[in-house]
């Protein structure tokens, strides 16, 4: 768990800094972890992504990053009165995906995020996203298909069927989170409501018939670009696919939510999608395993 607080440098300059708070953890697995998190952070740089300014260790371990003055997504979405508007939450969802091509297609080296939500997702005075919080980050190297994690670490109702069942990590992992994401934006709901039933789940025979009116968050009203809603209801139903083999890479992503390709077919899309969605019962079983399965630390609740 990571604390942050508003800072000033002897320049002036406004920062955010974050103070690590692992106390379950050993000394020198925290101090390993913080040295990870610093050295993969120094090497990202792309405008939706955090940027470091520096780090210290005297008092604890902390982090020395940008500010954001709209705080998080999740603070904006769920935590204030007033609607984000849908012109935001679009610019959001776009930054974000540029943000992860970069880290997984990019970057100098593969970098998998594994903790993507609302709450890692920082907003700059222009309301561009920052994706943030790289505490679980795992580099991949480039001959590996895919890396095996354990113990599980992340955020219910975020996590991958093959992540959280086996492990096995790789670029789709934080496909799968994107594609929660996106219902959140969409939604305007948590990924997992006060009484822990799946956003997916609820999105799922919505997505099925292409029910903006229903899936929508109703503040909206009708002030959202119909074709940009339905451009995200169908990447976020091929995001969370079951087989992470059917999902798409960030690359494609990225071209679909700009609609580079040119408009969507967007009937014969979602008619494809729906094929490839959980079924019912693979969501309602996925689910209660999740939230039945004690033995398995998920961390961030």
């Amino acid at each position: 768990m990571q604390r942050c607080t508003k800072g000033a440098l002897s320049d002036g300059e406004v920062v955010a800094v974050k103070k690590t708070t692992k106390k379950e953890k050993k000394d020198e697995d925290r101090i390993s972890e913080f040295l990870s998190e610093v050295g993969i952070i120094a090497h990202i740089d792309h405008p939706n992504a955090a940027r470091l300014l520096g780090f210290g260790i005297d008092g604890g371990l902390h982090l020395v990053l940008q500010y954001s003055p709209h705080g998080s997504l999740a603070s904006l979405l769920f935590g204030s009165s007033e609607c984000l508007e849908w012109k935001i939450r679009f610019k959001v969802a776009v930054g974000v995906a540029e943000g992860l091509q970069y880290l997984h297609h990019k970057c100098n080296r593969r970098i998998i995020h594994l903790d993507i939500k609302a709450s890692n997702i920082l907003l700059t005075q222009d309301f561009d996203a920052l994706i943030s919080d790289f505490g679980l980050t795992k580099w991949l190297p480039e001959k590996w298909a895919h890396h095996v994690v354990f113990p599980i670490d992340g955020t219910f109702g975020y996590l991958a069927p093959e992540y959280f069942m086996n492990g096995i990590v790789d670029e789709k992992t934080d496909v799968f989170a994107f594609g929660v994401l996106l219902l959140e934006i969409i939604t305007g709901r948590r990924a997992v409501d006060s009484s822990r039933k799946s956003l997916v789940i609820r999105a799922k025979p919505l997505l099925d018939t292409n029910n903006i009116k229903e899936l929508a968050d109703p503040r909206l009203g009708d002030a959202y670009d119909v074709s940009e809603m339905r451009r995200a209801m169908y990447m976020a139903s091929m995001c969370i696919h079951h087989l992470p083999s059917m999902r798409p890479d960030m690359n494609r992503l990225v071209q679909l939510l700009k609609a580079d390709d040119g408009p969507l077919e967007l009937k014969q899309k979602f008619t494809e999608a729906r094929s490839h969605l959980f079924s019912a019962s693979d969501l309602e079983d996925y689910i209660a395993q999740t939230i039945s399965t004690t033995s398995i630390v998920i961390g961030n609740l």
